[in-house]
């Protein structure tokens, strides 16, 4: 009688365990079943598209590179006897969305005219847009960045190839501005002392300024040995909280030259910090670039 309690236990022991492991395996199973059924219907979503935009790609010559070039036209496109300033966009990749946001605002209320907004970005398979963007946003080779310093040829693909391609496609005018954040705000200020008069606004937000021990300065002294004139609107901001003091030694020293033609204003964003703070200044940016006598609604 007590071998068979013992043997009746063990039997019950046994069918605990196997429901248990039954339980289990279907509760795997129906967590993997609901994973891949949840990844499914994510896939059967429609995208959502940002409405007037479009994809163009290039292949540059210069660099070696495809370019996705994001494009955004005005409402008003269709009217064929129109032509538009552009607005070209250094990372796209993470900023295209936010910047044709914007631009919509500040058209609406009248503070930009219409324009057609060109975002560029890196193409080809699985781009690496933080490796890429080091590569062709710096102007001189860092050795803890071995691909760097590629602003040359990257300006050069710009002037040469990215905005012949959007001209012979596109109504424009010869306005054209040049906007960038961080790298692209250190690309920004290259290009206005390496190739003036490509873009006549500029508008930047966080420029790496400390860039291979400030070379920017070098740049800018370089170009203030052979001009007196920076014939430009150019929009330059910090967010506060990242510090400010290299941003403004730089902007003491664009007014110290007393450059004929330039209309600088600049702005430190209150309470923000380094990436946060592009919203605020890429608007406040257009207004000032674009800045009009008088405002006019659109309705």
């Amino acid at each position: 009688m007590k071998t068979q309690f013992r043997q009746i236990t063990s039997s019950a022991s046994v069918n605990s365990r196997a429901i248990f492991f039954i339980l289990l395996s279907a509760l795997c199973l129906t967590e993997v079943y609901g994973q891949e059924n949840f990844r499914d219907s994510v896939r059967s979503y429609a995208p959502v598209e940002i409405p007037n935009s479009h994809l163009e790609r290039i292949t540059s010559s210069i660099v070696g590179q495809e370019y996705d070039l994001y494009i955004n036209l005005p409402g008003n496109y269709r009217d064929t006897s129109k032509t538009f300033p552009v607005i070209y966009l250094l990372d796209a990749q993470w900023d295209f969305s936010l910047v044709t946001s914007i631009y919509g605002q500040q058209y609406y209320d009248g503070f930009i005219p219409a324009a057609i907004i060109v975002g560029i970005t890196w193409g080809g398979k699985n781009p690496n847009h933080d490796s890429l963007r080091a590569r062709d946003l710096t102007p001189t080779n860092n050795k803890q960045i071995p691909q760097s310093g590629n602003a040359k040829n990257f300006l050069a693909s710009i002037k040469s190839e990215i905005i012949p391609f959007i001209e012979t496609r596109y109504r424009t005018t010869h306005d054209r501005t040049l906007m960038g954040s961080s790298f692209g705000g250190l690309f920004t200020l290259y290009a206005l002392f390496h190739e003036t008069r490509v873009f006549n606004r500029y508008v930047l937000t966080s420029p790496a300024l400390g860039w291979d021990g400030e070379e920017i300065y070098s740049d800018e002294k370089r170009y203030s040995n052979d001009e007196t004139q920076l014939p430009v609107k150019l929009f330059m901001a910090v967010g506060e909280l990242e510090g400010t003091a290299p941003f403004e030694k730089f902007v003491n020293r664009l007014k110290a030259r007393n450059y004929g033609g330039l209309v600088l204003e600049t702005r430190v964003l209150e309470g923000m910090g380094h990436s946060g703070g592009k919203a605020e200044g890429y608007t406040r940016g257009l207004q000032a670039v674009f800045a009009r006598p008088s405002l006019a609604f659109i309705s």
